[in-house]
């Protein structure tokens, strides 16, 4: 399995490192299936930092090897379980905590108003679904732990274009 990784340098060598902020699966190394969303999110790293080049990192993950030796939590769509995990992990309460590998619908920067008025009370959870999934929403992998680091290989790093 191909998988990708959105940055503004080469990342060789995957960490685990704790995030300046909440994340929607907790703290890891964050990889997607779609280079697109690798693609975008390099740019928007740039951009934040003012510094490096949007660089998507491409990576090999064998899952037959990998995925038995891995306590792996899915996700197959948004809904309501999906939606309670994002929101804990945003209030920045780990609750994959000792899980190897986290994989499922990313709440992106297109998503994150329905998620500010779901979290403010404004509108209700079945209407922040019902929402959901008319958005397109792309997948994250998040390597949680250095055991499932371990099953990763860098491939190559490629120089976006802005």
């Amino acid at each position: 399995m191909t998988l990708y990784h959105g940055s503004n340098v080469e990342v060789a060598t995957p960490k685990i490192m704790a995030p300046s902020h909440a994340l929607d699966f907790g703290p890891g190394f964050y990889t997607t299936l779609y280079r697109g969303q690798a693609e975008d999110f390099a740019r928007k790293v740039v951009l934040r930092k003012s510094c490096g080049q949007p660089t998507v990192n491409v990576y090999e993950i064998d899952e037959k090897v990998a995925f038995p030796f891995c306590d792996i939590l899915t996700f197959d769509r948004p809904n309501g379980a999906w939606l309670d995990f994002v929101c804990s992990n945003r209030d920045g309460v780990n609750v994959a905590e000792g899980r190897d590998l986290v994989f499922g619908p990313v709440a992106n920067d297109d998503v994150y108003r329905t998620f500010a008025l779901y979290r403010n009370g404004d509108i209700t959870r079945e209407e922040t679904l019902a929402r959901l999934k008319v958005k397109k929403l792309y997948n994250q992998l998040v390597f949680a732990t250095e055991r499932a680091l371990h099953f990763i290989r860098f491939m190559r790093s490629e120089i976006v274009h802005v």
